[in-house]
């Protein structure tokens, strides 16, 4: 465990990656972009990622086929064969969400992201060489391919793990945010006035306090993507941008407008009693 563990200090800490790294998350970032991409790629119309929805087709199938080439006997060779070709065109678009995700990350997970991604490729290109020699009967090499690229799998599943459980990368950084479930007095009604931002804390939760148009909005002011500062985002349509990866929220429900987001952001109930103070509390349902 030492050893992976330096491992990763040693990843963490590369500024060298750096040199890679960055231009190219910046020219993956220009290229989703557009809000259809955003949302498609970061899952924002199913209230989930899909990278971590699509890795389990070619982890899946190249582990099967490795299973196979070792376990299965003579008959199963056509099975593990096209279990290789699974793997292969299911990685195509596990890539792209996952080159999605990583771009909106920083430093140390980005440049473990870039080796976790290189090793990601590696096996990509061992299992299609390991397809070639399938295709060519060479049988023995395809099948010794095939683990090599089962063993770049793995080492870049590691590093994944590493990113969502440790780094807790595209983690919800308001699912343990939790507002009174009683009316709670958190300001003056006065000090929320129109196109202003007002930030307070409700049993540990901090809230941005809004108006606009006329009507008051009690919204999570961390970003629940990867944590940014909503009290600094632009309101333009009803929504509300948010100003490290431009996700965008809706005023009324806090359902995401714009990825990379894919959860809607929590919104409080709010009133205002008789002497002009704000409460707020935790939805009912």
């Amino acid at each position: 465990m030492n050893i992976l563990h330096t491992m990763l200090d040693g990843l963490e800490h590369a500024k060298s990656l750096d040199k890679i790294a960055d231009p190219l998350a910046a020219a993956v970032s220009k290229a989703v972009r557009p809000r259809r991409i955003r949302n498609l790629l970061s899952g924002a119309a199913i209230g989930h990622s899909v990278h971590p929805m699509l890795i389990v087709v070619p982890s899946g199938a190249w582990s099967m086929a490795s299973f196979l080439d070792i376990a299965g006997g003579k008959g199963s060779r056509k099975a593990a064969d096209l279990l290789v070709t699974v793997g292969i065109l299911s990685a195509v678009p596990t890539a792209i969400t996952g080159l999605h995700d990583w771009s909106d990350t920083q430093e140390k997970e980005r440049r473990v992201g870039i080796v976790h991604a290189t090793g990601n490729s590696l096996a990509v290109m061992l299992y299609t060489a390991s397809a070639v020699a399938r295709a060519k009967d060479h049988r023995a090499l395809g099948v010794l391919l095939g683990l090599g690229g089962l063993g770049s799998m793995l080492f870049s599943a590691y590093l994944g793990g590493h990113l969502s459980y440790a780094s807790g990368v595209n983690v919800n950084r308001t699912a343990w945010h939790e507002a009174p479930k009683d009316w709670t007095r958190v300001a003056s009604d006065a000090d929320v006035v129109e196109g202003g931002r007002h930030t307070v804390e409700a049993n540990g939760v901090p809230i941005l306090l809004l108006r606009h148009e006329g009507k008051l909005t009690a919204m999570d002011r961390v970003c629940n993507h990867l944590g940014g500062p909503l009290e600094e985002g632009v309101i333009e349509n009803g929504c509300i941008t948010c100003p490290w990866h431009q996700s965008m929220f809706r005023l009324d429900d806090g359902k995401n407008y714009r990825g990379p987001a894919s959860v809607p952001q929590p919104v409080y109930q709010t009133r205002v009693t008789s002497d002009g103070f704000i409460e707020l509390r935790q939805p009912e349902s």
